[in-house]
Formats: C-alpha cells, sequence, structure tokens
C-alpha cells in the first residue's frame, strides 16, 4: 500500500511539472513565428552593443537610453562594464549616442540601470530622470538632476524601500515621486524563476513619495512597463507574462482602479506613451523562449507595436516592426519622435528610423 501511494503521489508531481513546463512555454511564446515586417531608412546607432533598454524622450527632442543591463537569466554582451546613461539627440539630422557624465560621489562602477522615467518641473522647468538600478542585484531608484549645459546628470539621492523588492520599470508623477512595477514577489533569484514557473501572479505595482508608500495594484503575473496617459489620467501597466496591458484609473489619493484590460499575442515590455496622440508604442518580445534561454543559433526577434484607442471598445493594435534576429535581438522599448521611431533592446543593439508616415 505504501509502494503503490509513492508511485502515486510522483506519477502527480510529474505530473504536475510537465503541466507547468507546458504552460510556461506557452506563456513565453515557444512556437510562435512571425513574419518580417522591416521599415525603410533605419539603421542600427553606433555605439551601443550592450543594450537600450528603456528610452524617454524630452518634448525637446532629447532622448535619455538605460545601456549595460545585466540582469540574471538575461544574455549580456558586456558582463564587466558598468552600466551608463546615454544622451540622444533627435532633433538633430544624424543623432550619435553620447554617454552622461554622472556627479562624483555616485558609484558608477556598480551602475547597472534598467526602467527609467523623466519628469520636468513646472516651477523651474528642471528635468529630473528617475532610474531602477541593480547595483549587486539589489534594488534602488537613483533620483538625478539633468544638467543639458554640461552634458551631465547630478545624484540627488538613492531610493530603498521594503516594498520595492525587485523593480523593473517606473513612471514619475512628481519631483520625488512615482509608481513602479515590481516583477517578482521573491528577491532571491531561484525562488524568483520557480515563482514564474509556478505561474503565481504576486507580482504589483507601488506608488511611492517621500511621505507615503503604498501597494496600489497586484495580481500580476510579471508586471513589467509602465506609463502614463497624456491627461495624467490613467496608468498603463504591461504584464509580460500574461501578454497584455492593465489600464488603471489614478485616483486623487494616488491609488489605481482597474478599468480594462487589453489581450495582446506577444511579450509587452516596456510602454512609451505618445504625447501628442496618446497612442501606446511598446518593444515586444515574438518569442519569449529564446530570450531566456539565448541560443546564438536561434536568436530572440524583435517586435514594435502600435496600440490606438485604447480606452474604446475597439483599440486598433499594429505590428509596426518584425525582426528575426539578424538585425534586432531582443526589442523592449519603441518611442516615436515626430516621425522618428528608436528601438530598444534589453542586451543588444538600437535601431533608428525616419517614418515616412505614422
Amino acid at each position: 500500500m505504501g509502494k503503490l501511494l509513492t508511485v502515486t503521489l510522483i506519477g502527480i508531481i510529474l505530473a504536475f511539472v510537465g503541466e507547468r513546463i507546458i504552460r510556461f512555454r506557452d506563456r513565453l511564446r515557444s512556437s510562435r513565428e512571425l513574419e518580417p515586417i522591416e521599415l525603410p531608412n533605419c539603421h542600427v546607432l553606433k555605439g551601443i552593443e550592450a543594450g537600450s533598454e528603456d528610452i524617454d524622450i524630452l518634448p525637446n527632442g532629447l532622448a535619455f537610453i538605460s545601456a549595460g543591463l545585466r540582469y540574471p537569466g538575461i544574455q549580456s554582451f558586456a558582463p564587466d562594464k558598468p552600466g551608463e546613461i546615454l544622451l540622444l539627440d533627435l532633433t538633430d539630422e544624424n543623432p550619435v549616442p553620447v554617454q552622461l557624465k554622472i556627479s562624483h560621489g555616485f558609484d558608477v562602477d556598480s551602475f547597472n540601470p534598467h526602467g527609467i522615467s523623466t519628469y520636468i518641473d513646472q516651477k523651474d522647468d528642471s528635468v529630473y530622470l528617475f532610474v531602477v538600478n541593480h547595483p549587486q542585484m539589489t534594488s534602488t531608484v537613483e533620483l538625478f538632476k539633468f544638467v543639458e549645459e554640461e552634458n551631465a546628470l547630478v545624484h540627488l539621492k538613492t531610493i530603498r524601500h521594503d516594498l520595492l523588492p525587485s523593480i523593473n520599470d517606473l513612471i514619475a508623477v512628481g519631483p520625488d515621486s512615482f509608481y513602479a512595477t515590481n516583477d517578482h514577489y521573491f528577491i532571491n533569484h531561484i525562488m524568483a524563476q520557480l515563482e514564474k514557473f509556478l505561474g503565481l501572479a504576486w507580482t504589483n505595482v507601488i506608488y511611492y513619495s517621500p511621505k507615503e508608500v503604498k501597494e496600489v495594484a497586484k495580481g500580476f503575473y510579471f508586471a513589467n512597463g509602465i506609463n502614463i496617459s497624456p491627461d495624467n489620467k490613467y496608468i498603463y501597466i504591461a504584464d509580460i507574462s500574461d501578454h497584455n496591458i492593465h489600464v488603471m484609473k489614478k485616483n486623487s489619493d494616488w491609488s489605481l482602479t482597474p478599468v480594462k484590460v487589453l489581450q495582446l499575442d506577444t511579450l509587452v515590455d516596456n510602454l512609451f506613451v505618445e504625447p501628442t496622440t496618446g497612442d501606446i508604442w511598446s518593444g515586444c518580445h515574438p518569442n519569449g523562449w529564446k530570450l531566456f534561454f539565448h541560443d546564438s543559433d536561434n536568436l530572440p526577434g524583435s517586435e514594435v507595436i502600435r496600440v490606438q484607442d485604447i480606452l474604446s471598445e475597439n483599440p486598433i493594435v499594429t505590428q509596426v516592426y518584425v525582426n528575426n534576429g539578424s538585425v534586432l535581438q531582443a526589442s523592449s522599448v519603441a518611442c516615436v519622435y515626430g516621425r522618428k521611431l528608436l528601438v530598444g533592446t534589453v542586451y543588444h543593439r538600437a535601431l533608428y528610423c525616419e517614418l515616412d508616415e505614422l
């Protein structure tokens, strides 16, 4: 009887593990194949070879790029090189990325930038840059002031909090406040991977200010990119593992109320909101298995989507760019400025395109 029970339990465990593997692969869109969509007037930006994970653009056309992310389980082409913030002037005819200097006192050797967000203080037009940082694989938010005349960032403070154990992305809503996504419940890398494997919807969104820190949304499988509508009424959150974008109403007390969920057929990474139209652009992973299990003979591709009228009953979702990895691997963000498109990647290059029309 005891042997039969043991065999039965082993069978149940193996069946559970097998079902989890199938579901995990399905969440990563392991078998999805796409027809390429190439764009004319595109070229790879020189000087970016080890990632351009997130990008944010000021109204004057200055684009900030976080480069050199090193993250457990993700490929890195420069594992021993500190991360950096690059600046690209999209008003130039041939823009070239420039590394921004960081003020003395900040530990640049351990700099490991991830998601970024800019904020312009209407009182004096000061520009603040919020950067998710992973020094020694911890999570902090670094707050900088941008000094354009010197192409420099002045480090103002480092933000840590128990409710922000594993930050992925953030959107600034004040000179010292933001919403941030935690992409894992567990801090330990092995437990975090197990969390994803088991399909636990434990990740969340946190509102942070010096006076108040609180959870404002939860129940995501892998909370990733986050952004805000041009009228500041709605927060958009990408759940990369559940292949969707959540729309949340921002309330006066900074809490969030669910409005709708837009289901997509891709792994949605960072979100960029076009300020003039409200359109959402995203760099996506058409085949997440290739992203997390990098194989130089079977490269992860890149995909850019555009979502129009997300608040309507019938949002329009358009594939703008699709590549099999021959040009761009593991796209993580797509941003537009006028008729110019920037596509960043987790650990590869960055693509710059002059668009004929949008």
